[in-house]
């Protein structure tokens, strides 16, 4: 079997276009590993905060956040939500924004560290992302991500111990650090086999692309 490729992946789970560029990658891993199914590929997320000061109980709406914290005007705020609704749609993501509960994502993103520890970190970075904008479920709160855990087969009492203990804080402090060393200002963000960065939700044949010249240069 040839060397896998590696992808690692700086993003945060209340990233609407993170949610939209794993779709897309994992398109293009399928089409890819169609024709190449001797090469395989492997995954691993990584943290990024995008809105640190963001409070676990946010008294209201994405729009009414991005109004008041980032003065934009309402009726751009709308016209871009129902934009990225239907970009969100294209890749099979029926995204419920005008129920979605803004939260701090420093909990979550503590629950991916401990779940890449048990081999599970891809099963749930797909399901708190599902639970975020799909469900419009808290995934801020402990009992919620100790549920979210259990459904992809993590034990909930383990991960209600490791939440409330903070165990796993410095690995995800560790990763904010390897994004900034990296120069990295916006998510999600690509490292493919330690050589390519890809910037944003690019499109499945850019991910393609890159894994088949990645073989052509393994080649030669």
């Amino acid at each position: 079997m040839n060397e896998p490729i590696k992808i690692d992946i700086w993003s945060d789970v209340a990233c609407p276009w993170c949610y939209i560029g794993k779709r897309k990658l994992e398109n293009a891993i399928q089409e890819f590993s169609a024709q190449r199914t001797q090469t395989p590929i492997e995954v691993e997320y990584h943290s990024y905060l995008l809105n640190p000061d963001m409070p676990v109980d946010y008294e209201g709406s994405q729009t009414d956040y991005l109004v008041e914290n980032k003065g934009m005007p309402a009726d751009q705020v709308v016209m871009m939500t129902e934009r990225l609704k239907g970009i969100a749609a294209s890749v099979g993501l029926n995204y419920d924004m005008e129920h979605m509960h803004m939260t701090n994502t420093v909990l979550a993103h503590q629950l991916l560290q401990y779940a890449k520890t048990q081999g599970k970190q891809v099963q749930m970075k797909e399901r708190i992302m599902s639970a975020h904008f799909v469900e419009a479920l808290h995934v801020g709160r402990i009992d919620v991500l100790a549920q979210l855990a259990a459904d992809v087969g993590l034990d909930r009492a383990e991960v209600t111990r490791v939440l409330q203990s903070g165990e796993f804080l410095p690995a995800f402090n560790a990763d904010v650090e390897q994004a900034k060393a990296y120069g990295i200002t916006g998510v999600p963000f690509f490292v493919i086999d330690g050589k390519y960065g890809v910037s944003g939700a690019q499109n499945s044949d850019v991910f393609v692309g890159a894994f088949n010249q990645i073989l052509e240069e393994r080649a030669s």
